[in-house]
Order: C-alpha cells, then sequence, then structure tokens
C-alpha cells in the first residue's frame, strides 16, 4: 500500500511533466499549480479509499485465519495472540487513524506545502504512528509465520509403532 500511495501522487507529476494534448489544455486552464493541486486531491482521494478497503479486507482475513487457526489446527495460545494482535492493530488502524488521517488530509489537499498548518503537522504525527503499528504489524506477522512455518509437532520412533505422536494440546501420546 505504501508503494502505491508514493506511486500515485509521482504519477500526477509525471503526468504534468509530459500532459497529452488534451490534459494540456485542462492544465494550461487550471494553471500548472492549480492542475497539480487538483491532481494531488484526486491521488489523496483514491489513497484513502484504497487504504480504507485494504484494511476492511485485513479485518475479513484476519477473521478467517484466525478461525483457521483457532478451529482447524493444533496451533496453541501463542499463535492465536500473534494473530490476534495483528488483528486488533488493523481494528485501531482502519476505525481510529485512518479516518483521521483521512479527515485531516482533506483540510489542506489544496494548501500549498510551504503554508503551515497545524493540521498538516497533526497529519504527519499520525501518519508515523500508523508508519509505527504497520512495522509492529508487519515484525508479528513475520513471527508468526516463522513460527507456522517451523513449528511441528515432535514425533519419536517406537520400534513397537510406526511412530508416535505426542499430542500437546491435550497432553498425551497418540500411537501411529
Amino acid at each position: 500500500m505504501a508503494w502505491i500511495a508514493i506511486e500515485s501522487f509521482r504519477s500526477v507529476d509525471r503526468m504534468l511533466a509530459a500532459p497529452g494534448p488534451a490534459a494540456a489544455i485542462q492544465v494550461k486552464a487550471l494553471g500548472p499549480d492549480g492542475a497539480r493541486a487538483l491532481l494531488r486531491h484526486q491521488a489523496a482521494e483514491q489513497n484513502r479509499d484504497f487504504f480504507e478497503t485494504w484494511e476492511s479486507l485485513q479485518l475479513i482475513l484476519g477473521v478467517g485465519f484466525f478461525s483457521f487457526l483457532l478451529f482447524g489446527s493444533n496451533e496453541g495460545r501463542f499463535s492465536l495472540l500473534l494473530l490476534l494482535l495483528m488483528f486488533l492493530i488493523v481494528v485501531v488502524q482502519r476505525f481510529l487513524i485512518t479516518p483521521e488521517l483521512a479527515s485531516l488530509g482533506r483540510t489542506f489537499d489544496f494548501i500549498p506545502a510551504y503554508v503551515p498548518s497545524v493540521e498538516r503537522n497533526r497529519f504527519w504525527m499520525l501518519h508515523s504512528l500508523y508508519t509505527g503499528s504497520e512495522i509492529l504489524k508487519w515484525g508479528l506477522g513475520l513471527v508468526l509465520g516463522t513460527r507456522l512455518a517451523f513449528h511441528r509437532e515432535r514425533r519419536s520412533i517406537d520400534p513397537g509403532h510406526e511412530f508416535d505422536v505426542i499430542d500437546k494440546a491435550n497432553h498425551r501420546h497418540i500411537n501411529r
């Protein structure tokens, strides 16, 4: 999502640097600063929508994955806790941080960057909080992914059986 957001703003500058003939007429009518402000506003609106949609999708995927780990695997509490923490981070992002970022962003979309703005300062503070929460979520996901990839039930070979599986969830041996 960060890459998409950055690229959408870069596309504004690319278009303004080499507009097509029809776009050049509109840019001339609005003036370069007006056209840039309008196009950046459109890019920001798309980014706001993309982030809300992605966070909503993460919530749906999180519920599905949590249900799978809870009911369809023998993963323990630690894995479930990691996933629950990731889910809670997305809830905070989707319902607290992102709406505030969107609201603040709309207040200064048409104010030139060189003009001081309390809203812009608050936006960047929240943006840093969002970025930090995203890094934390990725870190938790990395730990969870590593645990799921490398955590296996302990198995030992018993001469009398094909093998024994130690069922940690129920604290018993299962002979197979």
